[in-house]
């Protein structure tokens, strides 16, 4: 019995759409962490310096009148907060990954299209063309 339960989670674990699947969150962990470098270390200090110098990460409202703290990190230990930077560079990020996913979703779409219009070769002729291909073999040898 365990035997039996054993070799059907190893078919079920080696079908190519699972292994496709393991292998596709691995790389999108993976990217998401280039994406996350790109926009925490490259896009956001840029529109920072354009909006006056401010770390969008310290971006915070304080719920709470405890909160007298300047910095995300300390204003969480004395209160409630609003941590509306973090959330901009997160939907940043998101915007990016679902862009790029846009785009390599769209890719693949083009090429699988390519390769059917290449596999189905030309249209079969329809009965004219093959009424006058006959026709013109006819006078040919007449």
């Amino acid at each position: 019995m365990l035997s039996d339960t054993l070799k059907q989670f190893r078919d079920f674990a080696m079908k190519g759409n699972v292994v496709d699947l393991a292998v596709g969150v691995i790389i999108g962990a993976a990217f998401g962490k280039i994406v996350e470098s790109l926009v925490g270390d490259i896009f956001m200090p840029i529109i920072g310096a354009a909006i006056g110098g401010f770390d969008f990460t310290n971006y915070f409202l304080a719920l709470s009148s405890k909160v007298s703290a300047v910095s995300l990190e300390e204003a969480k230990k004395q209160g409630a907060v609003l941590a509306y930077g973090n959330f901009i560079t997160i939907a940043i990020n998101f915007a990016i990954i679902a862009a790029a996913l846009f785009m390599v979703i769209k890719l693949i779409t083009r090429l699988k299209k390519n390769e059917e219009a290449a596999a189905k070769g030309a249209p079969e002729p329809s009965k004219q063309e093959i009424l006058l291909t006959e026709i013109r073999d006819l006078l040919k040898t007449g």
